[in-house]
């Protein structure tokens, strides 16, 4: 009797953290920002704030994912086809945003590129502003998700072995022959599944981007920000209105995530 209990107890126990760790946090934000009607939402989510927060949000994610994706590809080839010396430093460095606070590395980058920053009189000499605009929300950005194209595809490209595209060299295909024919179609469901992955960490990233943007409403504020100052402004209603969007994200984000792990594993299975 009691092998049969624990596992319902178990399951029952896992529903009831759930549902108080991820439902009741969504039902909230949904609830506060239909609060005052479908108008204040729509109006709360089209303003032009939060119109250009979107905007720029979506560029700095759109570019730190191509740089990531970029990286991430060879990284991964280059760790797991070649021996080198430094090989386990990279390695670390790939993974150290993991370790580091992301208000701590917005604190690093602002001592480097800011005005007083070990850079900063080169920058001011040039007219290169890089905190409190957009390539500062860029580089935190890209900083802060850079492991995870290249932590997927590592240990993929690993146990692949290179036994393909050594055939494919014995044959004289080139280095772009082989990228295109043998090393992307190999690793096209990881490659999306980091850049999901990715993509989802972008839009939602907050503290080192805080540290750089300067909250400067209307130029550095990405949604995240836009979502806190209007917090902080007691307009709760447009603050959950416009947090609805990352649960939309962050939701989608979980669907693409599910089809990509069935996509995996059929594909191993045909293998």
């Amino acid at each position: 009797m009691k092998i049969k209990i624990l596992p319902i107890f178990l399951v029952f126990l896992a529903y009831i953290l759930a549902g108080i760790i991820l439902i009741l946090p969504i039902y909230t934000v949904f609830s506060e920002a239909f609060s005052e009607g479908i108008p204040k939402y729509i109006e709360s989510i089209t303003g032009e704030y939060a119109l250009y927060a979107i905007g720029l949000t979506v560029k700095v994610s759109v570019v730190s994912v191509i740089l990531n994706t970029i990286f991430g590809v060879t990284a991964a080839f280059t760790i797991t086809r070649f021996q080198f010396p430094g090989k386990n430093i990279l390695v670390t460095i790939i993974d150290s945003p993991f370790a580091v606070s992301p208000v701590v590395s917005g604190l690093i980058f602002l001592l480097l590129f800011g005005r007083q920053g070990y850079f900063g009189n080169f920058l001011v000499a040039h007219s290169i502003k890089i905190v409190f605009n957009t390539p500062g929300l860029i580089l935190a950005t890209v900083f802060i998700t850079f492991p995870f194209v290249a932590r997927e595809l590592i240990p993929l490209m690993q146990s692949q072995g290179r036994e393909e595209e050594e055939a494919g060299l014995l044959l004289g295909a080139s280095f772009f022959q082989l990228l295109k024919r043998v090393i992307l179609p190999n690793i096209k469901w990881g490659l999306l599944y980091g850049i999901i992955l990715c993509n989802a960490r972008a839009m939602g990233e907050f503290g080192a981007v805080s540290v750089l943007s300067g909250h400067i409403r209307g130029k550095t504020t990405t949604l995240p920000l836009h979502i806190e100052m209007l917090y902080n402004e007691f307009d709760s209603v447009g603050a959950f209105s416009c947090a609805t969007l990352l649960v939309f994200l962050s939701l989608l984000t979980l669907i693409f995530k599910l089809i990509l792990e069935k996509r995996t594993a059929s594909q191993k299975n045909a293998d």
